[in-house]
């Protein structure tokens, strides 16, 4: 059986300490491999980040998120294909 593995994009909602935005946005730069946009935001989260590979790669690069102590929490959006039959 061949391993296939499938791009995905998903969206990661980040709440930060108050005054901590900037040191998490240095840390989150730091993480190329599957980050591809950095948002400031406004809401309930303080950061927006586009991520975008395979379902393994964004788990891993969520739990490193967790990592990063100026982090309260995290909520990922992971996109999803549907047919509404347009």
């Amino acid at each position: 059986m061949n391993d296939i593995t499938i791009d995905m994009r998903a969206l990661c909602l980040i709440a930060v300490k108050p005054s901590k935005i900037d040191n998490v946005i240095l840390s989150l730069r730091k993480i190329r491999k599957v980050v591809r946009e950095i948002m400031i935001v406004t809401g309930r989260a303080d950061i927006a980040v586009v991520l975008q590979g395979t379902m393994d790669e964004i788990n891993n690069v969520v739990i490193d998120f967790k990592k990063i102590r100026e982090i309260v929490t995290t909520e990922t959006l992971i996109e999803v294909e549907v047919n509404l039959g347009w």
